[in-house]
């Protein structure tokens, strides 16, 4: 069962070698890798276009970079992978095997690398969470079949929570498939701006989301700059 791999990316260029580089085994294995650039000024671009199967532009913004690279992929699997994120290195066996059983979406569990003890709790809630209501985040790899992303008409064209908006929707279709292997995402912005106030912070912008707040004030609050309304 063949797999793409989708990374939006923007301004990556200090980690974009590593983070390709990790994945050189898998696309050895049959795995597409595509990369999503939402226009990059230090070269992002140029360094991955000899690392992945395909480089393409995207107009800024995670959901439409992620909705651009799924756009250019043939495979019939989908799997939307942050750029400061790792796969475990059996991914797509454990993900073939799912989805030979019938399942139709899902997420892996997530640690997150860092020098808190506290993200150890942090990953922990994460995965609890995503059991729990059955929607999981970006940082936890979320992969799906081709047809099921098409159905439902991609990521929706928001500013943040285009993984929580999506996931909504793939719920009423499936229970998601909650691997229990774990990809690594990096606790940068955590320890940047202290664990307990990142998880107060997102606690809020989630509840705002939930109550009908707009995307755009909340990835600014968040510390996303959304590209500005009518720009393609």
């Amino acid at each position: 069962m063949r797999i793409a791999i989708i990374m939006p990316v923007l301004n990556e260029a200090a980690s974009i070698g590593a983070a390709l580089g990790a994945l050189a085994p898998l696309q050895a294995a049959g795995c597409e890798v595509i990369v999503a650039d939402g226009g990059s000024e230090d070269g992002t671009a140029a360094l991955a276009l000899p690392l992945a199967d395909s480089v393409i532009p995207a107009p800024r913004g995670r959901a439409s970079q992620m909705n651009a690279g799924a756009g250019q992929c043939t495979a019939p699997v989908l799997l939307f992978l942050h750029a400061d994120t790792r796969l475990p290195p059996q991914a797509p066996e454990l993900i073939a095997q799912a989805m030979a059983k019938g399942g139709l979406w899902g997420r892996f569990d997530v640690h997150i690398e860092g020098r808190s003890p506290a993200l150890k709790i942090v990953a922990a809630m994460m995965n609890w969470r995503s059991r729990l209501t059955g929607i999981a985040t970006g940082d936890q790899a979320i992969f799906m079949r081709r047809d099921l992303f098409e159905r439902l008409g991609g990521f929706p064209g928001i500013a943040l929570m285009e993984d929580i908006a999506l996931c909504a929707k793939l719920k009423r279709e499936a229970r998601p498939i909650c691997l229990r292997a774990r990809v690594t995402t990096s606790g940068r912005r955590w320890e940047k701006h202290g664990v307990l106030r990142t998880i107060v912070t997102m606690w809020r912008l989630r509840f705002a989301y939930w109550c009908g707040a707009d995307p755009d004030d909340l990835a600014r609050r968040y510390g996303y700059a959304p590209r500005p309304r009518g720009e393609p």
